[in-house]
């Protein structure tokens, strides 16, 4: 079914609308529409994970992956102007609201980019990857975002994601200690947990 968020070209007609909010001391005005992830507020689990996320010790670019319109890429990237910052989706409309949202705000530190997971990112050596991913498309997919990302991530990287409890985050767990070696539950709220493993 073509209209899902997680699909290259929704087809459900375009009606964009604007949502305001403050991540990380910064005042932004996103540009939605239908078609994509989340499109009348900001996801809360996205919000649990703008929040807990502690930039790595390690150097290097981040990359956030299933991006959507870009909250998380783009306030991670606001707040930390010296890091560029990789994002990803599949989603064609959603690619082209994140470009709209990070030259609206003057965010210049970010390659934004159509990608199927991480079919088209041709860098690796990230810092960190940053994931809400998207539960409805199935574990399959959530657990290859989860896991593929092991093989791009630089020595001492880090994989953070949130996903609720109810919605597999204790089978995500286990297969990111299975991979990783280590899952940390870093923070939870409301059933979402934020999990970070390091490579």
């Amino acid at each position: 079914m073509s209209e899902h968020y997680y699909s290259q070209n929704p087809d459900v007609e375009s009606d964009p609308q604007y949502i305001s909010d403050q991540l990380l001391g910064n005042s932004f005005r996103f540009k939605t529409d239908q078609g994509v992830f989340s499109k009348n507020a900001i996801d809360f689990g996205s919000k649990v994970l703008i929040e807990t996320f502690q930039m790595p010790i390690v150097e290097g670019l981040l990359l956030d992956v299933g991006c959507g319109y870009g909250p998380i890429g783009l306030s991670i990237a606001k707040h930390n102007p010296e890091r560029n910052v990789h994002m990803v989706d599949v989603n064609n409309r959603a690619l082209e609201l994140a470009k709209e949202n990070a030259s609206k705000h003057n965010i210049m530190n970010v390659e934004i980019y159509q990608s199927d997971i991480y079919n088209e990112v041709k860098v690796s050596g990230f810092a960190a990857i940053v994931t809400n991913p998207p539960i409805r498309a199935g574990k399959d997919v959530v657990h290859k975002i989860l896991l593929d990302g092991y093989d791009l991530l630089a020595e001492g990287g880090e994989m953070w994601s949130v996903i609720q409890k109810k919605q597999g985050a204790p089978s995500a767990m286990k297969k990111l200690e299975e991979v990783y070696g280590n899952v940390e539950l870093v923070n939870r709220e409301k059933g979402y947990y934020i999990l970070k493993s390091v490579k």
